[in-house]
């Protein structure tokens, strides 16, 4: 799966919200400045071709929806990141989140209470 740049993933945002949607729909959602309309058909192209839109046609319009789901995507960025960036430990990337106080203590206690719940072992 190839990486999405900034303006890609504002687009696949508006199609994840939407499930489908004709270029023009997506140029509704965004906020001015828009850019041209042949342009984001472009954009929109593009992200056929990488793997992330399908769509079905209608005459001579395309009516796209997405192939890749929004927490598949999210899934890949974050090991992406934690990979790149954090050498890959999840670890480290929890400490940095802890030190610069992205994560509330409510949010510590609810990770400890998955990680205690998968230590149990199931009844099977």
């Amino acid at each position: 799966m190839n990486e999405l740049n900034n303006n890609e993933e504002r687009i696949m945002r508006i199609f994840w919200r939407l499930e489908k949607a004709l270029v023009r729909d997506i140029l509704d959602e965004l906020p001015d400045p828009k850019p041209p309309y042949t342009t984001l058909a472009s954009s929109i192209k593009l992200l056929q071709k990488k793997g992330y839109l399908d769509y079905k046609a209608y005459g001579t319009t395309h009516q796209y929806f997405p192939l890749i789901s929004q927490a598949e995507y999210s899934k890949k960025s974050v090991n992406q990141l934690v990979k790149h960036y954090f050498e890959g430990s999840v670890g480290n990337f929890l400490s940095f989140m802890v030190k610069e106080n992205k994560i509330s203590d409510k949010e510590i206690e609810d990770l400890q209470k998955m990680i205690n719940d998968m230590d149990k072992p199931t009844d099977s």
